[in-house]
């Protein structure tokens, strides 16, 4: 027989948190100054006003939700290179990977998918592997939509090794209000497909680069879930 639940209805306050954590996904750490700021904010205004107390807790309730972290699970499958982030396909085109990472000035395919300020803004590995290069660079931010916000802008390229020895380039961008790309990962770390890795603050883009004979699971025009669609299937190990 399993324990009752605590009853919390004769403390409103202890009920709304009860709430909350019952629905709202887990925050990322990143987000916690901003929210700790806001609540502190709110009760200041509150002070001086109900109606700014109010607009203060809208407010930082907004902020809370921009900065979720919900669980996912990756797909089982062998072989496949799955979403980075949540958000819409914007591009889908042959490209250069970013020259900061050293790799061969050789095309590859890159799928771009553009973050609004209302998706999950958490990025997550693509495939199994591990950290084999990370090269920040900074630059423009325009508007995150844009063709040439892959060149142009403020970026973090990850470079990943799969289990199966394929590379995988990851680049966080910057878009037109974004200010900070966020990095958690290091070089020589070991991942897993849909672990959590890093995060852009307000409004970006992700581009996945992948090894040549990939074969392209998306559309343009599709959304994405970062961790569980996938992306690509990659090409056979060699061998």
């Amino acid at each position: 027989m399993s324990a009752a639940r605590p009853d919390s209805t004769g403390n409103p306050l202890a009920h709304a948190v009860q709430l909350a954590r019952e629905t709202m996904p887990p925050m990322h750490p990143a987000g916690r100054p901003f929210v700790f700021g806001g609540i502190a904010a709110t009760l200041l205004l509150r002070k001086a006003s109900k109606r700014l107390g109010v607009v203060g807790a809208l407010a930082t309730v907004a902020t809370a939700a921009f900065f979720r972290e919900p669980k996912r699970v990756a797909p089982t499958r062998a072989g496949l290179a799955i979403a980075s982030a949540d958000g819409l396909v914007s591009l889908i085109e042959e490209a250069t990977p970013p020259p900061e990472l050293g790799l061969p000035a050789e095309q590859r395919l890159r799928v771009s998918v553009f973050l609004s300020v209302f998706d999950v803004h958490v990025q997550r590995t693509p495939a199994n592997g591990v950290i084999e290069k990370i090269a920040y660079r900074p630059g423009k931010f325009l508007s995150a939509d844009l063709d040439k916000a892959s060149e142009d802008n403020e970026r973090n390229s990850v470079l990943l090794r799969t289990e199966d020895g394929h590379e995988l380039v990851v680049v966080q961008i910057a878009g037109l209000i974004a200010r900070r790309i966020v990095c958690q990962v290091a070089e020589g770390e070991k991942v897993d497909a849909g672990a959590t890795y890093g995060l852009i603050r307000f409004g970006s883009r992700v581009d996945l680069y992948l090894p040549p004979g990939s074969e392209l699971l998306v559309s343009k025009g599709q959304r994405t879930v970062g961790g569980e669609t996938p992306i690509a299937q990659l090409p056979l190990p060699k061998g």
